[in-house]
């Protein structure tokens, strides 16, 4: 069994921009109010913070703003995923020296891999650093997928710790659960999918929605650490509809607009994210103000 960089909910934090630039201060706050909620660790420069985006010292800059924000209070896992291996290794390099407790690593997108693949890449990255790896597996997202099996080879390596699963297949989730036999720490990386998947063996997830409200994920992932199912479908439920506005549009631009909305910060995107729908963003605004969110 290894032990788990962290258990509950972790935030996949936005990234803040004013006028093209990262906004410093606006992203410490961000930190302080997921602090604040509850949450265990800060996933910084993942889809959601849009890391395909920024630059290599732009990485370095919030890897180092997290790590110093966080300073031991929550757990910092820094993206480093990349589709060239030695970039992935490069970027996560720079987040041991910052001071991370783990990486999360993306599947290779357009160029792609086979199975066989997937896991020289992770291996190649994890022989290499002396922090933990994530995988994270986004089929939708890069084109390739893990498979159960795949997970049960990178379950063999000491460095290769955990799993962000978006794969939203809760039967595959389960067969690789089985076959991994505790070598790796599996992670919601949907929140619609936290209940079903911790009820299975889940640590906890990886949210877009905590961005939002940090301290409804924290209680829903602590209902299913007590065991006690019922109150955490019932609170998944009651949250279903947040949780769903939030993906009506590509991540983060829902996300992202809520923060703009809800005067955390700007919500401002780089291309090619554009501002969200007419239509879509008066319907946010109405889910918003219906959780009294918005006032």
């Amino acid at each position: 069994m290894k032990a788990p960089i962290f258990t509950g909910a972790a935030t996949a934090i936005v990234t803040p921009f004013c006028a093209g630039d990262i906004d410093a201060g606006a992203f410490t706050r961000l930190i302080e109010m997921q602090y604040a909620g509850g949450v265990t660790a800060i996933v910084v420069c993942g889809t959601t913070g849009e890391a395909a985006t920024l630059t290599r010292k732009e990485h370095e800059l919030l890897y180092r703003l997290t790590a110093e924000q966080c300073a031991g209070r929550m757990k910092v896992i820094c993206g480093v995923g990349s589709n060239d291996t030695a970039k992935a290794l490069d970027h996560a390099r720079l987040a041991a020296d910052a001071g991370a407790d783990g990486v999360l690593m993306v599947t290779p997108y357009y160029n792609k891999s086979t199975q066989t693949g997937l896991v020289e890449h992770f291996t190649y990255v994890a022989d290499r650093v002396d922090i933990p790896v994530i995988v994270y597996n986004v089929p939708s997202r890069t084109g390739v997928g893990v498979a159960p099996e795949t997970y049960a080879v990178l379950a063999g390596h000491p460095n290769i710790n955990g799993v962000k699963e978006a794969g939203g297949d809760i039967a595959a989730f389960a067969r690789a659960m089985a076959l991994c036999g505790g070598g790796l720490n599996f992670y919601s990386g949907n929140d619609s999918d936290t209940v079903a998947m911790m009820a299975l063996g889940a640590k906890g997830v990886i949210s877009v929605a905590s961005n939002i409200v940090p301290d409804v994920v924290s209680r829903l992932c602590a209902l299913c650490s007590q065991g006690d199912y019922p109150a955490a479908a019932a609170w998944q439920a009651r949250y279903q509809a947040l949780f769903d506005i939030l993906f009506c549009e590509v991540n983060p631009i829902p996300v992202k607009t809520a923060m703009g909305l809800l005067g955390r910060c700007a919500a401002d995107m780089r291309l090619p994210l554009v501002p969200m729908g007419e239509g879509h963003a008066a319907e946010l605004a109405a889910c918003l103000e219906a959780y009294g969110l918005l006032y």
